[in-house]
């Protein structure tokens, strides 16, 4: 036991400084800071949930030490950590690990499938709670990102060249619009690749102990459909803070459904030669062209989950991951 408490503990310390590294403002820092999820999914999966929770808090303090525990913008930043990243991986990371026996006396484990909703939902509330802290109401958060975006078009001499006919204020309204769709939408798969990344080093180093999962036949349930219609009609019809979390949906749950979609490629492409190609091509596509590909990946996802919906009486059954 005080053995996984001093595991939890060093991977927290570990996690707050990757966090704390942002601070330079370099590129790599940049990167780096991407992979503070990293060390408490993997003592999560791999010391179980309590050397997770330490880790958690550990972080969450450490980065209270660095930044301070006041209201400014320091003490924003450890708290986006403690609620934004922490608390976060130690859930999914639990219930990444979370599992029973069956009346068979077989294994079962959490859904794939149920942990992309987890982990979209954590992205529309952590971009919620974000925005919240930063303007307090929907009005203190539109004028405090109109001032951010003017102060880096000012750092920047002026900003890049508009088209004709768009004004510097045109453009700062549509980033702030677009603002939580892009933040969720990108945390989703940051999370994502943090708990995968997590599983392969913990299964590398035997001490996974569950078998590693078909992550290539990872489906969400078809209500998840219905979630994200509703998500598209609340950010198209709704105002303010619910406008928000609408559109901060959307992004969360089209980036998910994104990743069913290239679950749904793996899986398509099996036995097929040209597999490693097509796959390496989509792949390196994604980064530079993010903003085009994945509302195609996303509409992917939904069809390949209503053609499984719809599929024929006496079809096989779905994988467990559609459970």
């Amino acid at each position: 036991m005080y053995a996984q408490l001093l595991t939890g503990i060093g991977a927290g310390l570990a996690s707050a400084l990757l966090f704390a590294v942002v601070i330079s403002g370099s590129p790599a820092a940049m990167l780096l800071s991407y992979l503070t999820p990293l060390p408490i999914f993997i003592v999560t999966i791999g010391w179980r949930h309590g050397a997770g929770l330490a880790a958690a808090l550990t972080g969450a303090i450490v980065c209270g030490l660095i930044f301070g525990f006041g209201g400014g913008f320091s003490g924003k930043a450890a708290l986006a950590y403690g609620l934004g990243l922490a608390l976060p991986a130690w859930w999914i990371g639990y219930l990444a690990m979370l599992g029973r026996t069956d009346a068979a006396g077989r294994a079962e484990w959490y859904p794939l499938g149920k942990i992309l909703l987890w982990l979209a939902g954590i992205a529309t509330l952590v971009a919620l709670l974000g925005a919240i802290a930063v303007g307090g109401g929907y009005a203190g958060y539109e004028q405090a990102m109109r001032a951010a975006f003017g102060a880096l078009f000012d750092a920047s001499q002026g900003g890049p060249a508009l088209p004709e006919g768009v004004t510097r204020d045109d453009l700062i309204d549509t980033l702030i619009t677009a603002a939580p769709l892009l933040t969720a939408g990108s945390f989703a798969p940051m999370l994502t690749l943090n708990l995968w990344l997590a599983g392969r080093i913990v299964a590398a180093s035997g001490r996974l102990a569950r078998p590693w999962p078909a992550v290539a036949d990872t489906r969400m349930p078809f209500w998840a459909v219905g979630a994200l219609a509703v998500a598209i009609l609340l950010a198209t019809l709704g105002q303010g803070f619910a406008g928000f979390t609408g559109l901060a949906l959307t992004g969360a749950l089209g980036a998910a459904f994104a990743l069913q979609c290239l679950a749904a490629l793996h899986t398509a492409l099996r036995g097929k030669p040209a597999r490693p190609f097509i796959l390496a091509l989509l792949y390196a596509l994604i980064i530079p062209f993010f903003v085009w590909i994945l509302p195609v990946l996303a509409l992917g996802g939904v069809l390949d989950s209503l053609a499984r919906a719809f599929r024929k009486t006496g079809a096989a059954p779905p994988p467990a991951n559609d459970a």
